[in-house]
């Protein structure tokens, strides 16, 4: 969807978040403008936290179209907005804001359409059941996600009883059936069909020795290390691996669409770009 015209007046982005530092957005994003031929337009990063989120987003100028946010600032920055979109109150994430034409802020989530599109892109279109490792903002979106993706059950593994209850709330609110198991007991996650791993790096890593003789499909959320040690046994028992960074391209393709109003963005070369990054760290 169209959301402004391109002008040279209206020409910067960034990514937000604490740590920063280690994201791959900037490459992701200025390869996508060089490729459309917006040679006006930059693309940065910001160490932001939650206390400054306000006076950053308040001494923005009119030359900003966008900003991608990542943690902690997907729900710091909802007070901060004119409007939400309704997949983004889904979840009450918002990981893209674009400044409209008329000034204001607009919210949006591209995380959840992004798994969705990274989980068919690898032939994924519907899953009999899937089990979520983890219950964090991610678990939400991928909870949203597999709403219309999975067939039956969604089983979420979490560490405590605050987060199963937390997790059972956003079923509820997001008319998905979803029951909560403890996390002693992750490793019969793995013999779901989907498996989707939204955990901080390392949390898995006492799984990899689980993953079955002939495992699913597994989508791990993590970029930077990759593979995970789960992705990395998972893929040499013959499983599919849907990677943190097709999600992480296929997001962003949505931010760039939505920042510059040009479609499509250029999903190959983003993803390139992306791979070499990763590959020279």
């Amino acid at each position: 969807m169209r959301t402004r015209a391109v002008t040279e007046a209206r020409h910067r982005a960034a990514v937000l978040g604490s740590p920063i530092a280690h994201s791959l957005s900037p490459v992701l994003h200025r390869t996508a403008y060089e490729a459309l031929g917006l040679d006006g337009w930059t693309y940065d990063r910001f160490e932001v936290d939650e206390a400054g989120l306000p006076d950053f987003i308040g001494g923005l100028d009119a030359q900003w179209a966008g900003l991608s946010l990542t943690m902690p600032l997907k729900r710091a920055v909802l007070p901060l907005l004119d409007e939400v979109s309704e997949t983004a109150s889904s979840v009450d994430a918002v990981n893209t804001v674009v400044f409209t034409e008329d000034g204001r802020r607009r919210g949006d989530n591209t995380d959840i359409p992004g798994m969705v599109a990274a989980l068919r892109e690898r032939g994924v279109e519907q899953a009999e059941s899937a089990a979520i490792l983890g219950a964090g903002a991610t678990a939400s979106s991928a909870l949203a996600a597999l709403g219309s993706v999975c067939t039956g059950e969604i089983v979420a593994y979490v560490r405590s009883a605050a987060r199963a209850t937390e997790m059972r709330e956003w079923g509820e609110r997001l008319g998905v059936e979803v029951r909560t198991e403890d996390w002693a007991g992750a490793a019969r996650a793995l013999e779901a069909p989907l498996v989707v791993a939204t955990t901080p790096a390392g949390a898995t890593d006492e799984l990899a020795r689980a993953v079955p003789e002939r495992p699913g499909t597994l989508f791990d959320v993590l970029y930077d290390p990759w593979p995970t040690e789960l992705a990395a046994r998972w893929s040499m028992t013959g499983g599919a691996v849907v990677s943190g960074l097709d999600l992480l391209v296929h997001q962003a393709v949505l931010q760039v669409e939505q920042f510059t109003g040009r479609s499509p963005a250029p999903l190959s070369a983003m993803r390139a770009a992306g791979e070499k990054a990763l590959a020279s760290r």
